[in-house]
């Protein structure tokens, strides 16, 4: 008997309701849920028990629906009201006064302040800010971390028109000019970036830039230092912890020079995560300290919670840095959670910047920002700090508050260097250094001091740690500074090779973007396909209404582009599948419903429907539309609220609830119609999707990575396709990445930690065309038979993080996800992402209060796997070796050092405490002293260094 449409579309919302519960797709044990004799599992028999009960209460009349779930999904209710807001900008024009009057040309001149504001309004973003207006620093503030005689000192300069004078000043103090304006517009500057935090934490606006000079992150507690005089960022940090009563605030200084003014402010307090990103090789680059090294990791309270990255060799880009934030600082920022981010945004690592001498290009700039704009309940402040190739930094600081304004990442033009052995070394030092005090930092392996002296370890199994210092003496009381001629200076020729880059870069760098943000696939013709003989069956029509019920509750429907629908052609679903498949599904129309129950018997975890071919075909259908417009430039990206699901289905037969593989033919469909060569999937539905890995197992344009639950082989869809060796054939060998859970349990904490460890790093270096997500969210707490716990907010936070790629183009398709509130809640946060709402946090606990779960120690053993067997494949993937065993409490480890590299205590003749040495020599990073500047003497070279002392 064939129902006619009323009647399914009564039974489908009767099926709907009864499986609110029914939380995972197919059954854990690999068994039909309800076809013929297949035994079901326990858990799936309970599901349907409560389902009954609530069938019938609804029958009895008591509710039409079920009230949503509150507690887990509290973060996922409270963003129902959460809307983007406004991006803050604050500047003044008078902050181009600030010059060198007695060389004109010192590098920190106006035009970096001029040339940034004219590009920001050439790509029409100063008017869509809120503009704030700013405001002197008063001397209350500047107290706050500012000696009285530094104020005072600043103070008398003002107005002071005497150049001799101030010449004379300036030369006591390391890479400082003072003009007449001087001290105003230092008030000006921090008085700015104060008022920008207030307005972020007063919630008056999401997030914001601060466009000012003079620049502040080397400016110490009684020392002008580095063109710089009150500390900006310092302040404005303080100010947030005193008048917000703000815990825990995390500054990123990715200024080409070590901010040592910043970390000394805050070495000794946990409130304030330090994270410096900056030149060093070993010393010998300006500011030239001990402190800017790796192993000063904070004291007292503050232990850890400072991080230097040295940056030992010049001409490091996009890959290094990129790879900083992927394995280190996104980590260490998820686990610290903080509740403000300040950023030291200097651009003086860009391509061009005679002082950093550094190759990140201007558009990498916002994919670094990018993964950080979600955390800290959106609250980040970007502070410009330095950038002398006005090009470079113009471009850079403009497409970084083109960043802060949802515009999504242009993808970068020039092919991903991969990470160089120098930042390799950096970033297992930092890791190595941190990891007794952040549980994000143990994934590597450990060795110990009698494996090294072992014979048969080589130096790709075990890092080495060193420390070398390559720079001069502190220096002397009274010493006298250089004020004229000291800008850097590139060879014409260099500079003229990175003009011409940086020409070609602006040119083809890709920012216009479509008005549309998100199209939305949906038609409820596709609630007709359903299980005629068991109501109860996880897979039902509701799963997608509620979905659509709910993002109509959120007002998000009328903000997206509704796609008319239509059903996928024949020839179209035959680029994923066999023409006899499309057939026999075809033939469906018609059938009884014994016929059909003995047919989907004959599959694993089938059911079939007279109505299935359409419904597939709609599906399909309705993705294929989303491609259309997502790649014909009419929308940036789309979600696809479409069933039945597809990635389980083979090429030629359905599978596991699947009946037509909707991912695989849009991927298909991409390549044919749009002529793409790169295509990524990512699947983080619980269960492997083994028909998409068999579809492109052989094709190199289509990398398909898949994150889920395996248990050795024994979870749905079974067997050892999903594991974590099955890497691709012939020409597609490597373009199969597959993460396998082996424990149940996991969370937000485990899959953050599979993006920033393998699924980013691989996916960047891939550089997709298109990004398609296979959103399966039976993985999502709540889900019994999936056994995982990611929140709702946690998918919106890899759905933002994943649209950093492809200029933004992506789109999520449905695939399994069997409780309607998990799954309604779960894409709801999605589409909440991809229209540029802010998305609470997913809130991890801190390493120290609570010990290593089961699911978090498998995780760390899947990671290890997985890097293993595919940094054969991509090269972004260095950072998998052992490091030495770390005790806690051996802040800077010299034991181990001293015991174990002897041979590498290479320093400077005048230097102290070099490797091995005694840290008492070295002076507290926190203490008020001089900086260091650079030596008078010749030091040797990073490059004589290694030639003199080249590992045998």
């Amino acid at each position: 008997m064939v129902k006619s449409k009323s009647a399914s579309a009564s039974s489908s919302s009767t099926a709907t309701a009864a499986a609110t519960n029914a939380t995972s797709g197919p059954n854990a044990n690999g068994s039909a849920s309800s076809c013929g004799p297949r035994k079901t599992s326990p858990a799936l028999q309970e599901a349907k028990r409560r389902a009954r009960n609530m069938l019938k209460s609804q029958s009895n009349g008591q509710g039409s629906q079920l009230e949503p779930i509150i507690d887990i999904f509290q973060n996922a209710v409270n963003a129902k009201n959460m809307h983007r807001g406004a991006t803050a900008l604050i500047y003044d024009e008078s902050m181009s006064e600030h010059c060198c009057l007695w060389d004109v040309t010192h590098q920190e001149r106006p035009e970096r302040f001029t040339r940034t504001m004219e590009r920001c309004r050439e790509l029409n973003l100063v008017d869509r800010c809120l503009q704030l207006k700013s405001r002197l620093a008063t001397k209350d503030e500047i107290l706050k971390l500012h000696s009285l005689e530094h104020y005072e000192r600043l103070e008398q300069t003002s107005g002071v028109r005497n150049e001799e004078a101030m010449e004379e000043l300036s030369s006591h103090y390391d890479a400082i000019y003072i003009h007449p304006s001087t001290f105003r517009l230092s008030l000006l500057a921090s008085g700015s970036t104060i008022e920008l935090i207030d307005q972020l934490l007063l919630g008056k606006a999401q997030n914001g830039m601060a466009i000012i000079r003079p620049p502040g992150h080397h400016a110490m507690k009684s020392e002008f230092n580095g063109y710089c005089y009150f500390n900006n960022v310092a302040l404005a940090a303080q100010h947030a912890l005193e008048a917000h009563r703000l815990q825990r605030i995390l500054i990123i200084d990715y200024d080409v020079h070590h901010g040592q003014g910043t970390q000394r402010f805050f070495y000794n307090d946990s409130r304030v995560l330090y994270f410096s990103i900056h030149r060093y090789e070993h010393g010998s680059f300006w500011p030239n300290l001990q402190e800017s090294d790796y192993h000063a990791i904070g004291s007292g309270p503050g232990t850890g919670y400072n991080f230097n990255v040295p940056l030992n060799a010049k001409g490091m880009g996009n890959g290094d840095y990129l790879a900083i934030f992927q394995q280190l600082l996104l980590p260490v920022a998820m686990e610290y959670q903080p509740e403000l981010i300040i950023v030291s945004a200097g651009y003086d690592a860009a391509l061009g910047c005679p002082e950093g001498e550094m190759e990140v290009t201007p558009a990498c700039y916002p994919h670094l920002l990018n993964p950080l704009l979600h955390l800290a309940n959106c609250r980040v402040a970007v502070v410009l700090e330095g950038g002398y190739c006005v090009e470079s930094l113009s471009e850079g600081a403009a497409l970084t508050l083109r960043a802060l304004l949802g515009d999504p990442c242009p993808p970068l033009v020039e092919r991903l260097e991969l990470p160089s052995m120098e930042l390799r070394e950096a970033v297992l030092n930092c890791i190595y250094v941190h990891r007794p005090y952040w549980r994000c930092l143990q994934l590597q392996q450990t060795y110990t001091a009698a494996e090294l002296e072992s014979e048969s370890a080589t130096t790709a199994q075990l890092h080495r740690v060193k420390r070398i210092w390559l720079g001069g003496p502190p220096p002397e009381p009274d010493q006298r500074y250089p004020t004229r001629g000291t800008s850097a200076q590139l060879p014409e020729d260099v500079v003229a090779r990175n003009a011409a880059r940086l020409s070609v870069l602006r040119a083809e760098t890709q920012l216009s973007v479509p008005a549309i943000r998100v199209c939305y696939a949906y038609d409820a013709q596709m609630l007709q396909h359903f299980n005629l003989h068991d109501a109860t069956h996880p897979e039902q029509p509701m799963r997608i209404r509620q979905i659509h019920q709910m993002h109509d509750d959120y007002q998000l429907l009328g903000r997206m582009h509704q796609l008319p629908a239509r059903a996928a052609t024949t020839d179209e679903v035959c680029l994923a599948h066999t023409r006899a498949h499309v057939n026999s599904v075809r033939r469906l129309l018609g059938r009884s419903v014994e016929e059909l129950q003995q047919m989907g018997s004959g599959y694993n975890s089938v059911y079939l429907h007279p109505r299935t071919f359409e419904c597939a075909t709609l599906a399909s259908g309705s993705v294929l539309q989303a491609v259309d417009s997502v790649l014909r430039g009419q929308s940036r990206s789309g979600i696809c609220n479409v069933r039945p699901p597809g990635h389980h289905a083979e090429p030629d037969q359905p599978h596991g609830f699947c009946i037509f593989n909707n991912i695989a033919i849009a991927a298909q469909y991409a390549i044919r119609e749009f002529g793409l060569e790169r295509i990524l999937i990512v699947d983080w539905d619980v269960h492997h999707g083994n028909g998409t890995q068999h579809i492109f197992e052989s094709n190199p344009k289509v990398l398909y990575m898949s994150i889920h639950r395996y248990e050795h082989g024994a979870f749905f869809p079974k067997g050892p396709a999903g594991n974590y060796d099955m890497v691709g054939k012939n020409a597609g060998r490597g373009f199969n990445v597959n993460i396998p859970w082996n424990k149940k349990g996991m969370g937000d904490l485990e899959y953050a930690l599979a993006f920033q460890q393998l699924i980013l790093p691989i996916a960047y270096e891939f550089n997709p065309q298109l990004v398609l997500v296979s959103a399966g969210f039976d993985a999502a707490i709540g889900d019994p038979l999936g056994g995982c716990k990611v929140t709702p907010e946690g998918y919106g936070l890899f759905t933002h993080w994943l649209s950093a790629l492809a200029g933004g183009r992506i789109i999520v398709c449905l695939e399994g996800g069997y409780n309607v509130n998990s799954i309604s809640y779960a894409m709801t946060m999605c589409t909440k992402t991809l229209l540029g709402d802010p998305v609470p946090t997913p809130q991890f606990l801190p390493a120290a209060q609570r010990s290593a779960t089961v699911a978090f120690q498998s995780c760390v053993e899947t990671l290890q796997l997985c890097v293993e067997q595919q940094h054969q494949y991509w090269k972004s993937l260095v950072f998998g070796c052992k490091l030495p065993q770390c005790v806690l409490g051996e802040n800077n480890n010299e034991d181990f050092l001293a015991a174990t590299m002897s041979q590498l205590s290479i320093s400077n003749d005048n230097a102290l405490g070099a490797v091995g040495g005694d840290g008492s020599q070295q002076p507290d990073p926190g203490q008020d002293r001089p900086s260091g500047s650079k030596p008078k003497v010749k030091v040797k070279t990073l490059t004589e260094f290694m030639a003199e002392h080249k590992e045998q």
